[in-house]
């Protein structure tokens, strides 16, 4: 007997409203436009904020691959169907429509997909139309109607073009027409520029093999910030690790790589310092930084496995997974936030008490050398695993030059140089010792042994250095 059923249809306009409140700022949103133009393949996202009062507009336009008019109306849909490549930033088939309703309340998607054709395809989701209608319906541009700040950036490139119109969420005084909503676009094209330099800081230095992007907003170029300052020649580099992780019937390598950054007398000068602190200022920047197919999504924070501290304020840690894994992770639509798993987290204790007492030490006193320099490009030994199951890559070894003196001697956090000599002498036994831990693999062994003399002799340890 076969099963009687009714369809039940959500109501278009109690949805999409719902649908508004998903938990986007401004930046986070333009973020989540720009991972659908990494898809596509594109090299050059300019992103245009404009103020006119209630005419004000942000416009994100690309150069890539641009769409067709059945793709375009696919891409309109909530929840739109297409297949996904295992590096593919996007997921849910969401991003577009809640991204970009959380900051307005119409979006016009204009595309163009080859340039031996004239003919651009312009669709605009308004909520007015869906409200007033209850339907689930965008409207169809046609030449007439389209605004020349919607095609002007296709007009000589394949691409897209994202407008977005009547800034409800982002102007939200009651004289838009103000100074007061004037500077409020200015300050977010500020906070969206340091936004996007950081999440998408790899693809900006071209580290993401068969990646290069480049990132303008109102012209202005977006520079990438490195949380890592692998520039610096005294960042202090810990040997990286691949953990392997399952959950929710998925297995998957994540990358784990510590750092331990310079102290301020220890940077190259002061702009590298003040640039180090981040967004977010420096006790608040420690801690993970969690990667989704080298697109960063979470910055700073211990997630509960240790408290930030003052004296732990160097310290950072690169996770980095692909999105076979996002279940595990607990990616949502935004993809602002990462939930570490418990098979991880008991995996990242000792890693986290090797980098936590790095960062002390480092702060405390002239500390461990650097190891830093060298940025790695596209290629290099900085490339994640690939989304693979199965027993973590070789070669997750110590980095070149791990524990040498980079420059002569260092100075204490008081300005009182320490000779050269002596330093040598304080450090000489401890670095052996772990060292030789490193080579034989045993630096967990190491971490038990150094907290059990630290009960037992703490003047021994404070000798040695720990």
């Amino acid at each position: 007997m076969t099963q009687k059923v009714e369809e039940i249809i959500p109501s278009a306009k109690r949805t999409v409203s719902s649908l508004r409140d998903v938990g986007y700022d401004t930046p986070r949103a333009i973020a989540d436009l720009i991972d659908n133009s990494i898809a596509a393949d594109a090299t050059h996202v300019d992103i245009t904020i404009h103020f006119d009062g209630q005419r004000s507009w942000i416009r994100v336009a690309d150069d890539g691959t641009g769409m067709d008019g059945a793709t375009l109306l696919e891409a309109m849909r909530y929840g739109s169907e297409r297949k996904y490549a295992d590096a593919d930033l996007g997921k849910f088939g969401f991003g577009l429509k809640t991204a970009s309703t959380s900051q307005c309340r119409k979006v016009t998607v204009a595309s163009r997909r080859a340039l031996q054709y004239a003919r651009m395809e312009v669709r605009c989701l308004d909520l007015s139309h869906i409200e007033k209608t209850n339907r689930w319906q965008v409207l169809v541009l046609e030449a007439e109607n389209r605004p020349d700040y919607v095609i002007e950036p296709l007009l000589e490139h394949t691409g897209t073009v994202v407008v977005w119109e009547d800034l409800d969420r982002v102007l939200e005084y009651k004289d838009p027409w103000g100074e007061w909503a004037r500077r409020k676009l200015l300050s977010l094209a500020e906070d969206v520029d340091v936004h996007l330099g950081m999440v998408f800081h790899r693809f900006l230095a071209g580290e993401v093999p068969g990646k290069r992007l480049q990132i303008t907003v109102n012209t202005s170029r977006v520079e990438p910030w490195d949380p890592f300052c692998r520039s610096e020649t005294k960042t202090e580099i810990i040997p990286q690790k691949d953990l392997l992780v399952s959950g929710d019937g998925e297995t998957g390598i994540v990358r784990v790589q510590p750092y331990v950054l310079p102290r301020q007398n220890e940077f190259s000068n002061d702009a590298a310092w003040r640039a180090a602190s981040g967004p977010a200022n420096w006790n608040r920047q420690q801690g993970f930084y969690v990667y989704r197919a080298y697109r960063m999504i979470q910055s700073g924070g211990w997630n509960r496995l240790r408290t930030s501290d003052e004296h732990t304020k160097l310290a950072r840690v690169s996770i980095e997974f692909f999105p076979g894994l996002d279940a595990v992770f607990g990616i949502n639509i935004t993809k602002a936030h990462a939930t570490l798993p418990q098979d991880l987290r008991d995996q990242l204790e000792p890693v986290v008490s090797v980098v936590a007492r790095r960062a002390d030490q480092r702060y405390r006193s002239a500390g461990p050398k650097g190891t830093g320099g060298h940025v790695p490009r596209s290629g290099g030994n900085h490339r994640p695993p690939a989304p693979s199951r199965g027993n973590p890559p070789s070669g997750a070894g110590r980095p070149e030059g791990y524990g040498r003196t980079v420059n002569g001697s260092q100075s204490s956090d008081s300005g009182t140089e320490t000779p050269r000599d002596a330093q040598r002498s304080e450090a000489a036994p401890r670095q052996a010792l772990e060292d030789a831990a490193s080579k034989a693999g045993e630096e967990q062994a190491l971490e038990k042994i150094i907290g059990a003399l630290q009960d037992a002799n703490p003047q021994v340890a404070h000798d040695l250095g720990w």
